[in-house]
């Protein structure tokens, strides 16, 4: 096996639906690290904060510690694991881990593929980016992660899941009449729609169709905020907004908060609607937190 397509089948907990990018976001993080700093290691007692902030703000709503993936991936054959009492994981005890020193790293094997092939971090780290995490994030991760890549053609992960449906995004736009189903927004220049994007309701990295029936016409802003959990659909098409954003401007308060309980815009009659099961799956695997109550009638 190749080092793509060990990058591309780390073994994920995984039931029904269920997002589990832990280990990507290590991997990805090891990745940032190595790219900075070859020959270094990452102590679990120093990078705890930095790998629990990137699971809070990546990973599913529901909370786990950075232990695990620190653990877990040794099994896949990419990262290694030694304490201060020798080589080795301790196993996925936070207390352990922090006491005796453990601090993980790519494994030789991956660190000397890297420094003979240097294309091939930016391609592994791709794999993970396109198979784990919708387009309108990669940009926002990599910073997170401290990764620079190269910027890239479409189409390069055909051979590890297929090739996205590019139909979508005209069938999509055109059942929403080019507007955002959140805001309504619906610039052009001349004839040509700006700042509008098919967003996948369950992203199409975790099995999500290039259906009508699985997409929005969202503007630039509330795509990256439906990605990221800020904003959700919720019984009746109706928008929620998490508890958890934080917003004190007007911007932030016409532009997000205003749209407690207010009904999605589209699509046009004889189009399909978000179907239920793409609905409830944003909603416990991406909606961060409890959604704002609507305002009183």
């Amino acid at each position: 096996m190749d080092w793509l397509e060990r990058a591309a089948k780390l073994r994920q907990w995984s039931r029904s639906g269920t997002r589990a990018p832990h280990k990507p976001l290590l991997f990805l993080y090891a990745l940032g690290c190595f790219q900075r700093d070859a020959d270094g290691e990452l102590r679990y007692s120093a990078v705890e904060d930095d790998l629990g902030r990137l699971l809070a703000e990546y990973g599913p709503p529901k909370r786990t510690t950075p232990a695990y993936p620190f653990h877990h991936l040794v099994s896949d054959g990419v990262w290694e694991v030694r304490t201060d009492r020798g080589p080795g994981t301790p196993g996925s005890g936070v207390r352990e881990l922090r006491e005796i020193g453990a601090a993980g790293r790519l494994t030789p094997e991956l660190r000397a593929a890297l420094r003979r092939e240097p294309s091939l971090l930016g391609r592994m780290a791709r794999v993970l980016l396109d198979l784990n995490f919708p387009p309108s994030l990669h940009g926002d991760l990599c910073e997170a992660v401290g990764l620079e890549l190269e910027p890239t053609g479409s189409g390069q992960f055909s051979a590890v899941r297929g090739r996205r449906d590019p139909r979508m995004r005209e069938q999509v736009l055109t059942a929403y009449e080019y507007r955002c189903a959140f805001c309504g927004y619906d610039g052009r220049i001349g004839a040509v729609p700006v700042g509008l994007e098919a967003a996948h309701v369950r992203w199409w990295a975790l099995d999500g169709p290039d259906d009508v029936d699985n997409g929005l016409c969202l503007c630039s802003l509330h795509h990256k905020l439906f990605d990221k959990g800020v904003l959700g659909i919720g019984d009746s098409h109706r928008i929620l907004v998490s508890q958890r954003f934080v917003g004190h401007s007007p911007a932030a308060r016409e532009h997000v908060i205003a749209l407690v309980g207010r009904p999605l815009i589209g699509p046009q009659p004889g189009a399909s609607p978000v179907a239920a099961v793409h609905r409830s799956w944003h909603t416990s695997q991406v909606f961060h937190g409890s959604p704002r109550p609507a305002p009183a009638a």
